[in-house]
């Protein structure tokens, strides 16, 4: 579970036992960095979105490994919860106020659920910025104060892919409000669709700049987590503006 929560927080390039957080990770597990990092290396190859690309993460993968793998892409929303208590049983600093995203609604939960909740939502955040590198997926923005782990279907829309990574985009403050209103979209070949609403608004310079000149510009993909195109399709069907 530990390892699982690193592979959402880090990057797929910084698997390696000489980066700081394997060090501390394997410090408080008693494990070598090699072992963790090795541990990392089986997760990727399970991953298909670094198998098919041609990035081949170790061959040794466990039964273990396998069952978890399987069970993390089957029930996310009920296993990121768990990997958010083993990992914060370990450190915990982990997951900083700042991180914490605030949810719609709790008045019918009890204060260790809240806790809970807004833990697996920091690990949602980590695991999809770190899928793209810490950058949006449009712009290439890198400052983390502009970045948004959007949901592809709506918090309220699916509760059992709520904290599926491969219901995330990452992208930049103004992107993510467009996207979530539904005045942007993506073609299956993750392309920018502008809805007419915004070709409308030819006139204004930034939203011509920022999006019309845009459309028809494939995003950067993940190194891991890819978007689902069957939620993508959702949001194309269900939200998009036309």
């Amino acid at each position: 579970m530990v390892a699982l929560g690193l592979y959402c927080e880090l990057p797929f390039g910084k698997f390696d036992e000489r980066n700081s957080r394997i060090i501390e990770v394997a410090k408080k597990l008693e494990r070598s960095p090699g072992s963790l990092a090795m541990k990392l290396g089986n997760l990727a190859s399970l991953d298909p979105v670094i198998t098919s690309s041609g990035r081949k993460g170790l061959v040794g993968a466990s039964k273990a490994d396998r069952e978890l793998w399987q069970k993390f892409s089957e029930q996310p929303s009920k296993i990121m919860p768990e990997i958010a208590t083993a990992l914060e049983s370990l450190d915990k600093a982990a997951f900083k106020d700042s991180e914490i995203i605030e949810l719609d609604d709790y008045r019918e939960e009890t204060a260790t659920a809240i806790i809970q909740r807004r833990k697996s939502q920091s690990l949602f955040r980590k695991a999809v910025l770190s899928a793209y590198d810490n950058q949006c997926c449009v712009t290439g923005i890198a400052d983390p104060r502009f970045l948004v782990a959007s949901h592809i279907k709506p918090w309220a829309e699916d509760l059992d892919n709520r904290l599926n990574p491969r219901n995330g985009l990452c992208l930049s403050t103004f992107f993510d409000r467009a996207f979530d209103i539904g005045l942007i979209t993506f073609s299956d070949d993750y392309a920018l669709i502008v809805s007419s609403e915004l070709e409308k608004q030819q006139s204004n310079d930034h939203i011509r700049e920022t999006f019309l000149e845009r459309s028809g510009t494939a995003i950067e993909l993940p190194s891991k987590f890819s978007p689902s195109q069957d939620f993508m399709r959702w949001h194309r069907e269900s939200l998009f503006i036309q």
